[in-house]
């Protein structure tokens, strides 16, 4: 089964995880506007699919053992070692704080991803007069409590990879402008624990106006999938 794309905002997109042994797979469907964690161990990949289209991802991850290893995926590492803020092409590594190669990019269907925008919190929301608005912040620290985060200040002090995100560019395309069926793959470098926050920003109708349901795949055998 293939990956159907459509430009609509349709459910019904099939969700492929291209396992050859589709047991070792765990689909996870996070929910528009809410936010999940899980682990992932080298030599192993995971992928994230926009199941509707336009639908921001805000990811961010940590080596394990959270948090004792005090290692996580930077964005200004990642820029440093990219030299711009530009998105990963194929191939491309994204980098930790402590300028050590995490995740490898090993298929992107929308290649427009954001590397320079915080994730959006309460405060955020509060001064565009919509206080107790969900945030990514929010959701990621919700997602990691299992692990022991304990606020969303400890989230919002890290600087999310923003999946289907055209900040650079918005003016060019919209702010979210991957499909229904788009998604980016990675191959896993070290063990981390990564969090999703299926973006709940619905301001002025960006996104369609409404969150949307993401997926995630994990436990996935290596293999080529094409860019």
């Amino acid at each position: 089964m293939t990956i159907i794309k459509s430009n609509s905002s349709s459910p019904s997109a099939p969700v492929n995880p291209a396992c050859k042994d589709t047991s070792s797979c765990k689909t996870h469907t996070v929910a528009g506007g809410h936010g999940h964690a899980f682990e992932v161990k080298k030599g192993t990949s995971f992928r994230i699919i926009d199941l509707h289209g336009q639908q921001i991802v805000d990811m961010m991850a940590w080596v394990l053992p959270y948090p004792s290893s005090l290692e996580h995926l930077s964005m200004a590492y990642t820029r440093y070692h990219l030299n711009g803020t530009a998105p990963p092409a194929i191939g491309d590594h994204l980098v930790t704080n402590k300028s050590e190669a995490i995740f490898k990019l090993t298929h992107d269907d929308c290649h427009t991803h954001d590397m320079t925008f915080m994730a959006c919190n309460p405060a955020f929301y509060a001064e565009k007069g919509v206080p107790g608005h969900r945030s990514c912040a929010q959701n990621i620290a919700e997602a990691m409590k299992p692990w022991g985060m304990r606020s969303y200040l400890e989230a919002a002090s890290v600087d999310p990879f923003n999946v289907f995100q055209n900040t650079p560019d918005m003016t060019l395309k919209d702010l979210g402008c991957s499909r229904a069926g788009d998604f980016v793959e990675f191959e896993v470098l070290k063990d981390a624990v990564v969090a999703v926050s299926s973006c709940p920003y619905d301001v002025d109708g960006f996104g369609g106006g409404k969150a949307t349901d993401i997926a995630v795949v994990t436990g996935m055998k290596l293999q080529s999938v094409g860019g």
